[in-house]
Formats: C-alpha cells, structure tokens, sequence
C-alpha cells in the first residue's frame, strides 16, 4: 500500500502529463502484477462498489475521536472531503498507536477493503476505526475514499494507456483496446495486457470511442459541402453494438456493460451478421422521446414488460467499426458507413442507420439545423467523407455542430462548498425563478450549476456569499436573494419530480448578471413556456 501511496502522491502532485506518465510507468516495471493490476483499475477510474456511506464514516469518527457530531459536520464542510476530515481527525489517536502498512495493494483491496461489503454496519464501523488508529495519515485517507470509491487522481485512460504501451513497448492503440471493457484486475490480467500477441483479443471487448468536437469556425471553412457527410445530433446513449461468434453485447461510452437493459435491441441484432456497430440508444416512438424518458432505463438492470412497452428503445447506427471479423476503422467514413447501412438492413426497425441529411450547401444545412430542437435533436454532426475511426477527441474528421443553448436568468438562492482543492470556497449554486402564487411572488428553485464562472469570480462571490448568509442547513447556506445569473441548458422536459415541474439538461452559468435587478429574472411561466421548443407544451 505503502508504493501506491507513493504513486498517488506522484499523480497528485503534478499536472505536468509526461511526468504523470513517467511515474505510472516506474510503478507497473515495479509492483508485483496484482498490485498494478489494481493500480490501474483504480487511477483510470473505475470503481469498486461503494462499501460505506456518509452516516457510518461520521458514526466511526465520532466514536473514535470522542468529538461531539456538529464538530465532525464542521470539521467536514470547512475540509470539504470527508476521507480527508477523517485523516486530518484522528491524527491524535493515530499518533498514540505505531503505524504501519506492511500490505500490498492487492492485499488491501482483496483481502481488507471488499470483504467489508459481507459485513454488517457494526465490523464496518470497527475496521474503519482499526484503519484509522494503524495506518499512516495519507494511506488512511487511500483506504477511505477507496471504500467510498471517490478516489480520484487526475488520470485519463488515455494518460494510463500511454504509460503501459511504453513499459510494454506496444502500439497505444493496442492496449487502449486492450483496456476497454469488462475486466477483472489480478495478476493473469495484467500479464496478458502486456502480452505481445496482439491478436489475443477477448470476443465481447468494445473498441475505443472516437469522440467528436465542437465546430469552432464557419462550416463552409471545412471545404467543399460534398466531402462531408451531415447527420443530426440525437441525445441519447452512445453506444457499441458487438456481435462475435453469435455473442451479443452492448457497450456503453462509459465502458459499461449494458446488454441486459436493451433487450430488444439484442433480440434484434441475432439477425446481423458478426460486427461491431457504433451508434445512439434512444427511446423512439414513431420519433425520438426526450431524454428523460430514456434515463427511467438507466439505472435499471433489468427492465419490465411496463417499461419496455412503455419506453421502447431502438440503435440508430451511424458507424460500422468491424464486419465479419475485419477491422474496418482504417477505412474511410463513406466506406464504414455503407457497411452500416447493409447491416443494419438485416435487422428490424429497433436497428436502423441514422439518417444523412442531403442538402447541398452549407446554407440549406444550416436552415436544417435551425430546426433541430423541433426534431429532438441537439444540432448536427459533420464527418470527413474519407476519415479514418480513431480513438479518443482528435480534432478535424469529426464536428458537432450544435444549436446555440437556452438561456434563462435566474436568482441564486443556496450556495455550497466544493469539494477537495475548493473546499473552503463555494462554488455550487441553486437558483430560482419567479412563480406567482395567491396574489404573492416567490423563488422557485429551478436548477444546480457549479461550472461556467472565472475563479476570480468566485472568490468575490464566495465573499459576497459569506457576507450575505441567511440561514446555514449542515454544508447548504440560503442567502439573500440579490444576485441573478444567466444559465444556459441544453434542453427542457416536463418533471414531475421537481417542484418547478421541469428539468433542466446539463445547466450551466453562461454569465453572473451584476447589470439586472432580481425582480426582473425570468418567471416560472417564461422558463415553461420553453417546452413548446420540443413539442411538450
């Protein structure tokens, strides 16, 4: 534990990449195999299951420390991390005990850290305190955020791909491959990542993404409107369609396994022939549903007759990746996606190709952008016709041509402390609109945001925050009611489970309105008046 301990000082400590690199690098050479088997798994941020919630680390604390629980919530809200707060706490009691961390990596999380999920809350609370008392500062604070699986280090797959291709001396894109998927760390698995058969590929493993990026000029400045193909942005799941060997399974970005929660789409891939098909999961009935529709599938791992009959779901492919075992990404654009559409000709209507848009000119295009948030869709996406399918956000083959966002001004009326480097600052807001009700206006909370603000910003609102407090609810502060920001979103549905009635998607700060009074924000009228964008008016 004591090296990884190290590793992450290493990781933490700088933001320089070839040096980040270089220290994950000397780690794999050395650790044993299940050690940087787990290493892995844990930098390029998978998580095990979260084995401890807040409640318990604060009842491990309290008990151990003897101090009283508003000292351990305020301890907590001023650090802003709670594996933190615990290592910083018990100091004292660890200072009276000889500490030691003789174990290895593979050790603790094998045989200390996922035992913990068969035990009840009583011998979880009683390791945590064992761990606290023995164990030196930093790698209590490992062991924590470890349980919590809050462990984060700044390190990209991308970052950690690198790394391993240059102890293995492979090409990147192997491993990066190799990487994909589900995969369980010990120490065979580490071995055949750095196997040098390159041929030794698991049937059901995904291939990297290739992720598009937003257009950053005019389009007509790509070239010619005929060397680019145009499809419309859906906003759904993207996702890999995998047949191999009869074998069906479907990858989400994320790399997770999600086969079990799309069944008809899996029932409808068995009449395609062995391939791998990139494209969106939606929900679709006679067209596509909003998102919030699709997101009561998510988190399910298994689906209803209700829900499927409910919120089917259908592929829309817009890439072929591998046809009958050939790898077809060094392949032009043009070239993959005929592939696509032949395969996706097999299959029934729950497997179909995104349609291409035909317009001519980069000006007919742009008219059919404009209807975008009519169709449910995001805006467009623009693709080299000869570009090959690479890996990760390279610029130049690939644009999204987005729809400008909403926008709506809002008053803030809550405010939070971040968390890690931004713990003593608060950067999390809740804003509000107006909502006329008997005779009498009031805020209606209307969405969270936390990004879009400079940091000089949010060191004068933090003062400003800290000087205008209203009431203080554990880390929550309400404050008056004076200051308006602009937010933009990308889209708007109906909720029932918000009290404003509507959900915003992905809302951001776009500008802090110090020019507008706050009587003059939007109303909840105005912000509802929206949904007739999409059609849910």
């Amino acid at each position: 534990m004591q090296a990884f301990t190290d590793l992450y000082v290493s990781l933490d400590s700088t933001t320089a990449t070839n040096s980040k690199v270089a220290a994950l690098r000397r780690y794999l050479a050395e650790a044993p195999a299940a050690d940087a088997a787990w290493a892995i798994y844990i930098v390029s941020g998978r998580r095990a299951k979260r084995l401890a919630g807040r409640p318990l680390l604060k009842d491990a604390l309290q008990t151990l420390t003897g101090y009283p629980e508003w000292m351990v919530l305020d301890a907590y809200a001023t650090v802003g991390d709670f594996a933190e707060t615990a290592s910083l706490l018990t100091e004292e009691v660890r200072a009276a005990n000889a500490c030691d961390d003789q174990h290895s990596l593979a050790h603790w999380m094998e045989q200390e850290i996922l035992p913990l999920a068969d035990l009840d809350d009583e011998d979880k609370k009683q390791k945590l305190m064992d761990w606290w008392q023995r164990l030196p500062q930093l790698s209590a604070f490992l062991a924590t955020k470890l349980i919590t699986g809050g462990l984060r280090v700044g390190v990209s797959q991308t970052l950690v791909a690198r790394a391993v291709a240059e102890l293995a001396d492979l090409p990147r894109d192997v491993i990066t491959h190799r990487l994909m998927g589900d995969w369980q760390p010990n120490a065979a698995w580490f071995k055949s990542l750095l196997d040098p058969d390159i041929t030794a590929e698991t049937s059901s493993r995904p291939y990297p993404f290739y992720l598009a990026s937003p257009l950053e000029k005019a389009p007509a400045e790509l070239g010619t409107r005929g060397d680019w193909l145009a499809e419309w942005k859906w906003d759904g799941i993207r996702a890999q369609l995998v047949k191999r060997g009869g074998e069906i399974s479907l990858w989400s970005r994320g790399e997770e396994l999600i086969t079990e929660r799309f069944p008809e789409v899996v029932q409808a891939a068995a009449a395609l022939d062995d391939c791998v098909l990139d494209g969106e999961l939606l929900a679709w009935k006679d067209r596509v549903l909003p998102f919030a529709e699709l997101q009561r599938r998510i988190g399910r791992k298994t689906v209803g007759k209700k829900l499927l009959s409910e919120v089917p779901v259908r592929l829309l492919v817009y890439d072929c990746l591998e046809s009958d075992g050939e790898d077809l990404r060094p392949c032009g654009m043009r070239e993959r996606r005929a592939s696509a559409e032949a395969l996706a000709a097999q299959a029934d209507d729950r497997i179909a190709t995104s349609p291409l848009l035909d317009h001519d000119s980069w000006e007919a295009l742009a008219a059919a952008r404009d209807g975008s948030r009519a169709r449910g869709v995001e805006g467009l996406m623009l693709k080299a016709a000869d570009s090959p399918y690479l890996t990760g956000r390279k610029k130049g083959a690939w644009w999204k041509w987005k729809v400008e966002p909403l926008t709506v001004d809002a008053v803030m009326i809550y405010a939070q402390a971040g968390s890690g480097r931004r713990a003593t600052l608060f950067t999390d807001y809740t804003f509000a609109v107006w909502q006329e009700q008997e005779g009498e206006r009031q805020l209606v909370p209307i969405a969270k945001a936390y990004s879009g603000l400079t940091d000089t910003e949010i060191n004068s609102l933090n003062r400003w925050i800290r000087a205008n407090t209203l009431e203080r609810f554990g880390p929550v502060r309400s404050v008056s009611a004076e200051q308006v920001f602009e937010l933009a979103f990308e889209g708007i549905n109906a909720s029932t489970r918000h009290k404003s009635g509507v959900a915003l998607r992905f809302p951001r700060i776009a500008r802090w309105r110090t020019d507008m009074r706050p009587e003059d924000a939007n109303t909840l009228g105005q912000v509802k008046d929206l949904l007739s964008l999409y059609g849910n008016a």
